[in-house]
């Protein structure tokens, strides 16, 4: 009964029975078969499907709320083991930027597997923002800042930005000596799908500045856009922590240290949930933990830099 009311409840989350049978890991027949047994047992049409869209009867709501205490005591019942001997299990679906995923994220994955081995971890990397809710993520890494919503944030640390370009791009094109002179240098910008970098935000002695850029290249993932200014292609805006070799090598220059982009917000992501599975706390303590050790001590010394 259990599997059964695991795929209804996330067929009426994610609205449709075949995205319940991806995040569950199932074939779509089967998670049909699932929900038709249910029915079955119960005596009555829980789900109404068409081909465009899937909503619960009358009875499926009031049958959904009961559902939901139902796993809501067995997962209670889960974290209580889970507390007691140490060791969670389940699956962990974990999203986060490209550049932060490869260099900080997946080392610290695995880590956190060798103290936990019974949590299973799927990663996906992406600089576009992924729906938590329709994606079916545990935990999101998110460096931007955070809009209002209803997923729980838990905030890292602040993350320093510098505008950074190649020496070799600076010797030809000139040094920037004031914000309106990117005007007329090529800015790589990061686009995806419904964003466009191209408002860099700058605090400068006068007041914050947000200017519009401009650039012949841009790109959907942020390493990219370093290699490019590494090659002497333009002028990237990018974390600190990010670059920061690049620049103790010399192979990239701050640029407009005095107007230094505004900083971002590195915090984790979860859905809202009555109770929090042990594998995501304790996930969430480890990265909380081992992260801002890694990203603080090259803000600090971007301040010293700057």
């Amino acid at each position: 009964m259990l599997n059964e009311l695991t795929v209804f409840v996330k067929a009426v989350e994610l609205k449709s029975i075949s995205a319940a049978a991806r995040h569950l890991r199932l074939s779509a027949a089967a998670a049909s078969h699932r929900i038709l047994q249910l029915e079955e047992q119960m005596g009555v049409r829980l789900l109404n499907r068409t081909t465009r869209s899937l909503q619960p009867t009358e009875a499926g709501v009031t049958f959904y709320e009961h559902a939901l205490e139902v796993l809501d005591a067995v997962e209670r019942a889960e974290n209580s083991m889970a507390t007691a001997s140490g060791a969670p299990t389940g699956t962990l679906r974990v999203t986060a930027p490209l550049g932060f995923g490869r260099r900080l994220l997946a080392p610290l994955v695995s880590e956190f597997h060798d103290l936990y081995p019974r949590v299973e971890i799927r990663l996906r990397l992406s600089d576009h923002v992924i729906d938590l809710l329709s994606e079916s993520v545990d935990v999101a890494v998110r460096m931007a800042a955070l809009p209002d919503s209803s997923l729980m944030v838990r905030k890292i640390a602040e993350c320093t930005r510098v505008l950074c370009a190649s020496p070799a791009y600076l010797e030809q094109h000139g040094r920037p000596n004031e914000p309106d002179d990117l005007m007329r240098h090529n800015c790589l910008l990061l686009r995806y799908p419904g964003n466009l970098q191209s408002r860099w935000p700058l605090t400068t002695p006068a007041g914050p500045r947000s200017l519009l850029v401009r650039g012949k290249f841009d790109a959907d993932d942020g390493d990219v856009l370093t290699q490019w200014a590494l090659q002497g292609a333009g002028i990237a805006l990018k974390p600190y922590w990010e670059v920061a070799d690049h620049l103790r090598r010399g192979e990239l220059e701050i640029v407009l240290p005095d107007c230094p982009p505004e900083s971002v917000s590195l915090a984790l992501l979860y859905p809202h949930k009555h109770l929090l599975p042990a594998r995501v706390r304790l996930f969430a303590d480890f990265l909380v933990e081992r992260t801002r050790l890694l990203i603080e001590r090259p803000v600090r010394s971007a301040a010293v830099a700057a």
